[in-house]
Parts: C-alpha cells; structure tokens; sequence
C-alpha cells in the first residue's frame, strides 16, 4: 500500500505544481492572492530546497515524524507570516533562511537522529523566518487569507514531494538508498552556504 502511495504522491505534486509554473511571468494569470501566495515558494531556490529537505529529514526520521515535522513547519509558517503581513520586524531573516538550507541539508546530509520534539522544534523555528518572508512581500491588493492558504499549500506540497523523494531513493536499496539520500542533503547544504554567502 505504501508503495503505490509513493509514486501518487510525486505526481500529486507535479501536477500541483507544474501548471502553476506557466503564471511565474508578470501580467499573466492571477497576479495576487491564492496563485500569488502559491507561487512565493516555489519561486525561489531556498525555498523549494529547505523544503524538500523537511520532507527528507521527516522520512529519514520516520514514524510520527512523517506527519508532525512538516506540520509543525507549515504551522508555525504561517505564524511567521501573520509576522510579516502585520510588519512586525523578525530580524536576520534572510540570513535565517540560508541557515535553514545548510542546516536541513547537512541534518539529512549525516543522518542525524532527533527526537520528535527536537525535529519539529528545529524546523518550526526555520519555518518563522520562512514564513516571515512569504507575508511581508505579499502584495497590498491581495487577500491575506488567500494568500497565505496559496503559501502554505504550496509548502505541503514541497514537503510531499520530499516525503516521495525519500521513500523512492530509499527503494533503491538499504546500501545506495541512504548513501543517496545524503549526498543530496549534502548538495543542498552547499547550496546553503552559497545562498548565505551571497553566491547563489
């Protein structure tokens, strides 16, 4: 059951995700609220990879971690956004949210246990800052509600697709799975470092 579940999901989140692509350009399609809010995550490489990593690190752990890791950082995100649409100044956020690709990256990169509440704690923290982001450049015609659901779905479903791409690098074997796995984490740590750093 698991298995046919896996493949499902990827393609729920492409599908989601792929059509909405074609509105990324200027002047074309809903230009606030729902597809507004949407397309803030997706829009921009730390994003997508601090998410998909949440994902990872939530199947690497496994168990109630699946749920609970991607739910505390959609949660406590869209507390970050409230932050952000109400101007409340969070500060070093930028700078939070590259530390949230190198520091997600590297928790897969060496397969690091933690606790449930260590897990959801760590990502719920990067989730403000996330969050704070996606709400202070919403636009000032767009409704708040609206645009805060396309945000937050978007985020789940980046968070799916690193649910799928865990379980699918983990068919390939107990040996390459992992090995896998990791050297993605650690692609996205790297990444990281560039996005803190200025390069990317």
């Amino acid at each position: 059951m698991a298995r046919k579940f896996i493949p499902f999901t990827i393609a729920a989140a492409a599908a989601f995700l792929t059509p909405a692509l074609a509105f990324a350009h200027t002047g074309v399609g809903e230009a606030s609220g729902f597809m507004h809010g949407f397309m803030h995550p997706v829009g921009g490489l730390d994003h997508i990879l601090a998410m998909v990593m949440v994902g990872v690190f939530a199947r690497q752990l496994g168990g109630k971690a699946l749920w609970a890791v991607p739910a505390s950082f959609v949660a406590l995100m869209a507390g970050g956004g409230a932050l952000g649409i109400s101007a409340i100044p969070v500060p070093f956020v930028e700078t939070g949210i590259a530390l949230s690709v190198v520091i997600l990256g590297g928790l897969v990169a060496f397969g690091l246990r933690a606790s449930l509440a260590a897990a959801a704690g760590i990502v719920g923290l990067f989730a403000i800052f996330h969050g704070y982001a996606h709400g202070a450049e919403m636009p000032a015609d767009a409704s708040g509600m609206d645009y805060a659901l396309g945000f937050m779905l978007a985020t789940a479903l980046l968070h799916v697709a690193g649910l799928g791409t865990g379980a699918l690098i983990g068919r390939l074997g107990e040996i390459k799975g992992p090995i896998v796995v990791r050297s993605a984490g650690g692609v996205a740590a790297l990444a990281g470092v560039g996005l803190l750093s200025g390069i990317l």
